[in-house]
Parts: structure tokens; C-alpha cells; sequence
């Protein structure tokens, strides 16, 4: 089983635009310097989650790299 959010597989983040994805990467930064902060103060209770939210991180700048490499296409609006 993959490890990280549903709604953020790589075919899930293929069809946003690059506003969509910059949002997305902008939410999961903020969760994970929350869930910092809660391990740090010991209040964190799924370990497992800060791992999940570093490879969704690390899925959008994935695709936001290959964009810009030409790679992959952002979705056309229509």
C-alpha cells in the first residue's frame, strides 16, 4: 500500500493545474510544521502521518519538476 493522502496520487496530482498544486503544497507544509510542533511537545499521536505528508510534499514537487523539464503537460483548461 502506497504511503501518503488520498487525493494526492501522482494521477490525482497530474490533472491539477499549477495553481492547484501550489495550494496543495502550500497546505501540506503548514500540517507538516503543525505536526512538528506536536511531536516536538509530544502531543502527537500518529507517527505515521508526518511521513505520509513528507512524500506528498516531496510527490508535488515531483510533478511541479517534471513540468518544468517537460516531462509531463499541465491539463489544458478548457
Amino acid at each position: 500500500m502506497a504511503i501518503g493522502s488520498k487525493g494526492l496520487t501522482p494521477s490525482d496530482l497530474d490533472g491539477m493545474d499549477n495553481e492547484r498544486l501550489a495550494e496543495e503544497l502550500a497546505k501540506a507544509k503548514a500540517e507538516l510544521l503543525n505536526l512538528r510542533f506536536a511531536a516536538a511537545t509530544g502531543q502527537l499521536e500518529d507517527h505515521g502521518r508526518v511521513k505520509a505528508v513528507r512524500r506528498d510534499i516531496a510527490r508535488i514537487y515531483t510533478i511541479v519538476n517534471e513540468r518544468e523539464l517537460g516531462i509531463r503537460t499541465a491539463p489544458v483548461k478548457k
